[in-house]
């Protein structure tokens, strides 16, 4: 039996658009390496594959915006702002080929934010559907 729940637990989307978004960063060596060995030319990445760098950014911003809003502990919205802005960082630094943060710094603030999320999800929760802060 499936439960229906009126709203989508910000957690839940944050977990799983982070998730998602670290499968695609773990899958891009993978699958350039695989173009590489069959094309000779344009090793850069398409344009679509960074479009999907964006629209996580976009959903990580809004899972976390509304995560932090019922979230009980200040440490877990610093800590999930400050993955987030690292994220935007090494994906704009990747996009505009700035070379200050290294490609493979990207695992990092993924999976800080996987991680956030669960904890804020099982031990940050307000009691009432108002917003709460600490």
């Amino acid at each position: 039996m499936i439960l229906y729940r009126k709203t989508i637990d910000p957690d839940f989307i944050g977990v799983a658009a982070s998730s998602l978004c670290f499968i695609h960063c773990a899958a891009t060596p993978f699958l350039f390496v695989a173009k590489v060995c069959s094309e000779t030319c344009c090793v850069d990445t398409p344009i679509w594959w960074q479009v999907i760098d964006y629209l996580f950014i976009i959903v990580s911003f809004a899972a976390i915006y509304y995560a932090t809003k019922n979230s009980t502990k200040k440490w877990v919205r610093i800590a999930l702002w400050s993955s987030w802005v690292l994220l935007l960082l090494t994906i704009l630094g990747e996009t505009l080929q700035l070379g200050f943060i290294p490609e493979t710094f990207i695992y990092l603030p993924a999976l800080a934010i996987v991680g956030l999320h669960f904890y804020n999800y099982k031990y940050c929760k307000c009691k009432q559907d108002d917003y709460c802060i600490e």
